[in-house]
């Protein structure tokens, strides 16, 4: 212990008073609007692991000041500890304590300095990462490690004292935070900071670690496991300088194991996009509340002065120490301000349920608003985005309602997980809407056809409100499919806009439990009823085979092929699988008009566009499911695993077999 506090010295007073034994309200504040943790914990055999768990703001549930629980893949046990990140802010959370029945006893918080996170770049744009030096055998010669590591300039690290107590502390440094020396060894600076050395003073006792490193723009997440020893030989302290400055001491890690995995955590949360940030609570500010509160003598005297100094104020002097620390530790340029500035990737527009209209058992009309107009041609669709369970979800919906109005109309029809949320919101709830998009429009001066089935008369009724309303003398008519009765939708409204409009608007109704399937022969014979003109139009919405059909059908009939206009759409089981890419991670290169616009690592399982939103990058995109074609791009160089008929890339349902770049 002598010998660590003589190369890092001992911590100053005040930094030990900023800790408390329970949560306060500056505290549950930060949690309820950080959206991921590193956690460290022990497993029932005793093995070290760290990694991350969240997804969402809030996702912590506060029992009391003393319980908190969270959900977590796998079992814990015993001492446990979290840093909580808000992203775009270089402070940090730490909680330690014990997980027991089923959740986590809190023994011990306080705010973190920034310096780790500063160091890092975390909240930058991706760095380019030097090259991984060549591994052969060991586990960091696993696929993908050594390259991560290179890329890797933060991690959160875990260890524990004699008496199992439990620390994880975030570690940052220039480019990258650990460098290999072999397959079997990392070295990890240990550079100035506050002096506290939980991790140096713990590994004296315990030599046991664990460690889970993040590489900005990146959703995978490298878990490293094995033990470590304290170092100040300057052999090894001397590659690890900065402008000639080498750290204090150093961590020679001997691994047991790394695995480098995709993190739901970091996936939901969209840790790198800056445009799912929000307000956050200035963590120095918190602390000096702690340290006021703390102080045993001028108590109230402290707690006046934090109170009053400006948030601004105190802000400026920290990043001028910040400032000053980093410099003399060797770094070329020390970052005050660690908010990113990437392009806002993601325009949603936030809006609120005002109505939920029940229109069958098992579809649902949402009433949107936020007080502007919806602009939009009927048969548009829209992108609706949503947070379940942490994670955010976006479906295509098309719009029922006229457009032009301050209020927007989708109507939902139970199929599978976003449509069962849709059927739990309330007014008052809030959703995305990103769009319009589509190109299934419906001109005038001509009899327009409609044929729909089931959920497929969300876009037509938008187009039969639309005509009906306005001027036009157009002719109307609709072949509406559906099992029963009972599935019609809009059945009321139908019916009295037929009475309303008896010489606009007739409406036939196919039940398939009554009549069987619509097929050609009784489309044919539906048609040659209608006594239609050659300039008629024939709009089709439903499942592709049923459009697909009806399509063959109109071109027996010798209906022109600019006549027929179709929207189909997939169930959403079968629409939004998993695309099979690379088994190691490859990266995506992204250029607009010959400019490079950013880089992104596509992790295996994930879809080129959910790598690139996640990274900030401008991506297009609207059903997220390969419907709508948003989301198509050219591929300039590189193999991939999916690309339609035109040579195009579909980013949603795509994922990349090599490195690749596209131009959006």
């Amino acid at each position: 212990m002598e010998e660590v506090e003589a190369v890092v010295g001992r911590p100053a007073s005040m930094i030990m008073l900023k800790q408390l034994s329970a949560l306060d309200d500056g505290c549950l504040d930060v949690l309820a609007r950080s959206p991921i943790a590193g956690f460290g914990h022990r497993d029932s055999a005793g093995t070290s692991r760290t990694t991350f768990v969240g997804g969402a703001k809030g996702f912590v549930r506060v029992h009391s000041p003393t319980r908190i629980s969270f959900p977590l893949d796998g079992a814990a046990d015993g001492p446990a500890s979290l840093v909580f990140l808000l992203p775009g802010t270089g402070e940090t959370l730490r909680v330690n304590g014990v997980v027991r029945r089923g959740g986590f006893d809190v023994e011990e918080v306080y705010v973190h300095c920034a310096q780790a996170v500063l160091r890092s770049g975390l909240w930058q744009a991706p760095a380019v990462a030097p090259p991984a030096p060549e591994v052969e055998d060991g586990p960091l010669a696993a696929p993908g490690v050594a390259d991560f590591v290179a890329a890797a300039p933060f991690l959160v690290l875990s260890t524990w004292d004699s008496s199992g107590g439990s620390d994880t502390s975030p570690r940052g440094d220039q480019r990258q935070v650990a460098r290999i020396v072999d397959g079997r060894t990392l070295v990890l600076a240990d550079r100035r900071g506050n002096r506290r050395a939980d991790t140096l003073h713990n590994l004296l006792s315990d030599n046991r670690i664990s460690f889970a490193a993040l590489v900005p723009g990146r959703n995978g997440v490298l878990h490293v496991r094995g033990r470590a020893t304290i170092t100040a030989d300057p052999a090894v302290l001397e590659p690890l300088s900065l402008r000639g400055i080498p750290p204090h001491a150093a961590l020679l890690i001997d691994v047991e194991a790394a695995e480098l995995t995709a993190n739901d955590a970091v996936t939901r949360s969209r840790l790198w996009n800056p445009a799912a940030r929000g307000e956050v609570p200035d963590l120095m500010a918190l602390a000096s509340r702690h340290l006021a509160a703390n102080s045993p003598k001028g108590r109230s005297a402290l707690l006046g002065i934090a109170e009053r100094v400006p948030a601004r104020w105190l802000r400026a002097l920290m990043n001028l120490a910040y400032r000053s620390g980093l410099r003399k530790e060797g770094y070329e340029v020390a970052p005050l301000e660690v908010r990113a500035t990437a392009p806002q990737a993601d325009p949603v527009r936030e809006v609120r349920v005002v109505e939920v209209r029940h229109e069958t058992p098992s579809a649902v009309t949402l009433v949107l608003e936020d007080g502007r107009q919806f602009d939009f041609r009927p048969g548009q669709f829209f992108t609706l985005v949503t947070d379940i369970d942490g994670e955010q979800v976006r479906r295509p919906y098309s719009a029922s309602c006229a457009p032009g109005g301050t209020r927007l109309e989708v109507t939902v029809k139970q199929t599978g997980r976003f449509s069962t949320h849709v059927r739990s919101l309330r007014p008052g709830d809030r959703l995305g809407v990103r769009g319009p998009s589509g190109d299934f429009r419906v001109g005038t001066g001509h009899d327009v056809v409609l044929v729909a089935a089931g959920s497929g008369i969300t876009p037509v009724m938008s187009v039969i409100r639309t005509l009906l309303a306005g001027p036009g003398g157009d002719r109307i008519a609709l072949l509406y499919s559906n099992r029963t009765a009972e599935d019609v939708i809009f059945a009321a409204e139908l019916a009295a806009l037929g009475e309303k409009h008896p010489d606009r608007l007739s409406v036939t109704h196919v039940l398939t439990s009554r009549d069987g399937r619509l097929d050609g022969p009784r489309f044919r014979s539906w048609t040659r009823e209608l006594a239609l003109g050659p300039a008629a139009r024939f709009y089709l919405c439903g499942p592709e085979p049923l459009t697909e059909a009806l399509r063959r059908t109109l071109e027996q009939l010798g209906v022109p092929d600019d006549h027929v206009h179709a929207e189909s759409y997939a169930s959403s089981s079968t629409s939004a699988s998993t695309p099979v890419g690379a088994a190691t991670p490859q990266r995506v290169h992204v250029e607009s008009g010959g400019r490079a616009v950013g880089t992104a690592v596509v992790e295996p399982g994930q879809t080129l566009l959910d790598a690139g939103l996640a990274a900030g990058l401008p991506m297009p995109y609207s059903c997220t499911v390969g419907s709508c074609r948003e989301c198509a791009v050219k591929l300039l160089r590189g193999q991939v695993s999916r690309q339609t008929d035109d040579g195009r890339v579909l980013t949603c349902t795509s994922a990349p077999l090599t490195d690749v770049t596209l131009e959006v």
